[in-house]
């Protein structure tokens, strides 16, 4: 029987949502046991921690090197943070199910659980985002900002240590790692819109590979796809990457999708909404109209 390898990255919240992964295929097809093998690739994003994403330019970091054992075939499939993954997907390669999402919403971290509005002027908020940079500053511009690398473990112990005052970590993967105690504050959306498809977990594979685009058809979870792909076309429409302020969230209600964006300067400066509906069957439209929709309403801001 064929043994099926899982391209992931190695750190400890990659893992455990391999992990998903399998239990999910495990759970359809009870055959596969033991047929799935895991195989940790290190990326440019685990490799070098010293440099902000920016710096390195962006999304693809932590995807492209297991990309690229997928289409050599190395692999034969590959598990992401579907918000890690650049809106440009390689030829050959497709995402064929996404998990139900997790909880998308972002969480304030802070030494000894101090609430946001009462830290002090000038405290070092770590992060490696321009999005949740753009948001604290927009809202505490007394804040000093500090670029924060690493796991999740890694920028935990930071705070705990005194190095940093305060950073904002995605609940899912607190949630995953079992770290949710940790945090001081679960922001709602309304405060703090997410990463365009924050939470959810892709599956890639092969578009030959038909066997297996068989076998994950009823890992997708419909409602979670289609909100991932207006967010991602949003993103995609506005040109976004790491280089960019860029927030959105969809979800779908009585066959509708709505879809909030943000985007703004990286100091926080001009940050602008849109807030979109239309069919959940046309989700790529919908997003890439929100985006033109919130183009317009900047450019017509400016003058």
């Amino acid at each position: 029987m064929r043994i099926f390898r899982i391209g992931t990255r190695g750190s400890p919240l990659a893992l455990i949502q391999t992990q998903e992964v399998i239990n999910a295929l495990e759970f359809h097809y009870p055959f596969l046991k033991g047929q799935l093998e895991v195989v940790p690739i290190k990326t440019t994003g685990d490799t070098i921690v010293d440099r902000s994403l920016v710096e390195l330019g962006g999304k693809s970091l932590f995807t492209k090197e297991i990309e690229s054992a997928l289409s050599r075939g190395d692999v034969d499939l590959a598990v992401h943070s579907m918000k890690d993954v650049a809106t440009e997907v390689p030829y050959g390669l497709a995402y064929p199910a996404i998990l139900e999402r997790e909880d998308p919403r972002d969480a304030l971290i802070t030494k000894g659980g101090c609430p946001l509005e009462d830290l002090p002027s000038g405290s070092l908020f770590g992060t490696s985002s321009l999005r949740r940079q753009a948001y604290v500053l927009h809202n505490h511009p007394q804040f000093q900002v500090t670029s924060l690398r690493g796991n999740v473990p890694t920028r935990l112990q930071k705070i705990q240590n005194g190095e940093i005052d305060v950073t904002l970590l995605a609940v899912a993967g607190l949630k995953r790692l079992g770290l949710l105690e940790k945090a001081t504050q679960i922001l709602p959306l309304d405060m703090c819109l997410p990463a365009v498809a924050q939470g959810a977990i892709g599956i890639q594979c092969r578009v030959n590979d038909r066997d297996l685009l068989d076998l994950l058809f009823p890992l997708n979870h419909e409602q979670t796809f289609q909100a991932v792909t207006a967010e991602r076309a949003f993103m995609k429409a506005l040109n976004g990457s790491c280089r960019t302020p860029l927030a959105a969230y969809a979800y779908i209600k009585d066959g509708e999708l709505f879809l909030k964006g943000m985007i703004s300067e990286p100091q926080g400066q001009n940050m602008s909404f849109i807030f979109h509906k239309g069919p959940s069957l046309q989700a790529e439209h919908v997003g890439i109209e929100a985006a033109r929709y919130l183009r317009e309403k900047t450019c017509a801001a400016s003058y």
